[in-house]
């Protein structure tokens, strides 16, 4: 368990906190790029780390991100007109660009000189694999982009997803470290989604998730972050690893199966109480398949189906994640909710908007759990002495999840080590896909 005053600590992150301090050092994944698809279309209000902004994209291309309110008379610019290089606020027509430079103020006399002392607050943006890049920290100190597989892929390699998820950032974070639940939460049907495994490799992962449910879990420190195995009983003399990634500051990498899509998360805290769930997947050596992206958006995965023109899932708390009773109790699903993120959100949401981590009663199998809690309360608290935060360099992004069988006495750093990672030449030099250099291009 934690004190109250570490669980503030872990859970407030607006700019003023510790760890509000410690996210601004990271690029943070603001927004799909598709969610703003052409020039001048219309802006989206944004919510990141307790401030309210306004994301739009002007006649040139280039992604802005500006506080959403009018300077003038503090005038939601979401209504304001996306025109000629700037966003022109309805009220008096006072027009801003994506550096938050006020470009015309034609309520004011031509003579006067009044909006070149008008500054909103901005921030910068760049584009790379299909996401709007932020940095909200010290101009200074701001990083390189982050090199994660799924970002570098070409186009048709990825499918992505986000949603509001209505509690804090971290209780979704420990879910998605908490490899024993999957033996619970997800089994039978909507669950693992062995997604391309012949039926008999399907039914043996499944056998291994079901008949050992108690993992012993080993964690070890990296650079990036933590690597967390996860080991259950497999065959005789042998062992079946469940490897999860991850990378500071909210990224979570979700064992694959075989040639199936590989999974990722992002969870990056809107404010306190509510956090941007990313979804994404993707396969490294090839293009996802049309049967594979139809699972993918029907539900059954990683992503929900949204309210259309919301982030908010069709599945949510006030309808009880539309759980179906009958299928419950017949042993076919053991939540009777359907698709993994559904799930996942039920217990993330239903722990409360911020988890009282000051009753909870932890086992053994909360190892990684309270690995991450250290190691993220750390950070901040480092930060705060000046000492740079870990995770900055990207070529310590070059990492994989995995999912093996290994004989027992392996350890799975050593058994595993060729599969998890890669390297730049697996896309710079790979002539069958886009590289690194070209099919990601930043656009700032």
């Amino acid at each position: 368990m934690l004190s109250k005053e570490q669980n503030d600590l872990l859970t407030k992150t607006n700019a003023d906190t510790p760890m509000g301090k410690l996210f601004r050092r990271y690029w943070i994944p603001a927004m799909i790029s598709d969610e703003l698809p052409k020039p001048d279309c219309p802006p989206v209000k944004i919510k990141l780390l307790g401030e309210e902004l306004l994301a739009f994209r002007d006649t040139e291309g280039k992604v802005g991100l500006i506080d959403e309110f009018c300077p003038h008379r503090k005038v939601s610019l979401y209504f304001g007109r996306n025109e000629e290089c700037g966003i022109r606020c309805v009220y008096h027509g006072w027009k801003f660009d994506v550096n938050g430079e006020c470009v015309d103020m034609p309520s004011e006399p031509p003579s006067s000189n009044f909006k070149h002392k008008v500054q909103i607050k901005s921030y910068p943006c760049r584009e790379r694999g299909g996401v709007i890049w932020t940095y909200m920290g010290p101009e200074e100190e701001m990083p390189e982009l982050p090199e994660l597989e799924w970002n570098l892929v070409p186009d048709n390699h990825r499918y992505m997803t986000r949603k509001i998820q209505y509690n804090n950032y971290f209780q979704a974070i420990e879910g998605g470290l908490d490899s024993s639940h999957i033996s619970f939460l997800h089994r039978g049907a909507g669950g693992q989604g062995f997604m391309g495994l012949k039926k008999t490799a399907a039914s043996k992962v499944s056998n291994y998730l079901t008949g050992d449910t108690a993992p012993k879990f080993e964690v070890e420190k990296m650079d990036y972050g933590m690597l967390v195995g996860a080991k259950r009983h497999a065959e005789k003399g042998s062992l079946y690893w469940r490897i999860t990634q991850f990378l500071m500051p909210w990224y979570t990498m979700i064992p694959p199966y075989e040639d199936s899509p590989r999974g990722a998360h992002a969870w990056v805290p809107m404010d306190d109480e509510h956090v941007y769930t990313w979804n994404i997947n993707w396969n490294p050596t090839r293009p996802l398949t049309d049967h594979e992206l139809e699972i993918l958006k029907s539900g059954r995965g990683i992503h929900m189906e949204l309210i259309p023109g919301t982030l908010r899932a069709k599945q949510n708390k006030e309808n009880d994640y539309l759980i179906d009773r009958e299928l419950q109790a017949s042993g076919k699903s053991f939540t009777g909710i359907h698709g993994i993120q559904a799930q996942d959100s039920a217990v993330q949401e239903t722990q409360g908007a911020i988890v009282d981590r000051t009753t909870e009663r932890l086992g053994s199998s909360d190892a990684a759990i309270i690995a991450a809690r250290r190691m993220m309360l750390k950070a901040a608290q480092d930060l705060e002495k000046g000492i740079t935060p870990p995770a900055l360099d990207p070529s310590s992004h070059h990492v994989r999840s995995a999912s093996v069988v290994l004989p027992e006495g392996v350890p799975f750093q050593v058994g595993a080590k060729e599969v998890l990672t890669f390297t730049d030449e697996d896309y710079i030099r790979d002539e069958g896909a886009q590289n690194v250099a070209a099919a990601n291009q930043d656009k700032i």
